[in-house]
């Protein structure tokens, strides 16, 4: 499959003309519009500092449908005991640096200057969201992600102390449910989020489900629980 060149001035062409490995394009920006145009298409950034802008659209997609969340027993003792006080929406920017720095100190990050940029744009125009846990006041871990009518894409997540993304994880299904929210974009398949539940649905049903989700007219803004 082609690789397809983008400038400023040009659409995205169809997901479905990504390469075997998901990579559908390069190039562009990471204005606003162009990332909830990509959004609304399946298509999501995800590049090194020093590379051009990769655009991914990967088959399968891994998705969790809110419903179908696992919780094990071991999590929800630790939810029971409200170990951690959630919130959301109340420290976004410490969020996304949080995650750029989990990266850096693995395998290098993803999440710089500009996407953190970018991306703080999005919260500020009511598109992007964070769910953060405290553990003795301080940011024990946390997500965030991107809203767009019915479907919540997942962008990163990070913990500091045990289980603090994964009781996030599951205030953020638990919230998305109650706004009958019809599906959670995982993007790319890890082990960790099939525990969760997620599971890996061909990309042409994706879309087909993105296509009606995306169109759905459902709270934007500054979330609360």
């Amino acid at each position: 499959m082609p690789v397809y060149f983008l400038s400023d001035d040009i659409e995205f062409p169809s997901p479905h003309l990504a390469r075997e490995d998901g990579l559908l394009a390069l190039g562009g920006d990471l204005s606003s519009e162009r990332l909830l145009l990509a959004y609304r298409m399946g298509i999501f950034p995800w590049y090194s500092e020093n590379d051009p802008l990769l655009w991914w659209s990967p088959d399968p997609r891994l998705v969790l449908f809110p419903q179908e969340i696992n919780i094990s027993r071991s999590l929800n003792k630790i939810i029971k005991k409200k170990v951690f006080n959630i919130t959301i929406d109340t420290a976004f920017h410490q969020v996304i640096k949080a995650c750029a720095e989990t990266e850096r100190n693995s395998e290098g990050t993803w999440i710089f200057n500009e996407m953190i940029e970018a991306y703080s744009i999005l919260h500020e125009l009511g598109f992007a969201h964070s769910v953060e846990a405290w553990y003795e006041d301080e940011l024990a871990g946390g997500l965030y992600g991107v809203s767009i009518g019915g479907c919540f894409f997942g962008e990163s997540m990070f913990t500091r102390v045990p289980n603090a993304s994964k009781v996030s994880l599951v205030y953020l299904v638990k919230y998305l449910e109650s706004l009958s929210f019809d599906i959670i974009d995982c993007q790319i398949t890890s082990k960790h989020l099939m525990n969760l539940g997620a599971r890996e649905i061909p990309r042409k049903i994706f879309l087909d489900l993105l296509e009606t989700s995306s169109s759905r007219n459902i709270r934007t803004g500054k979330w609360s629980f």
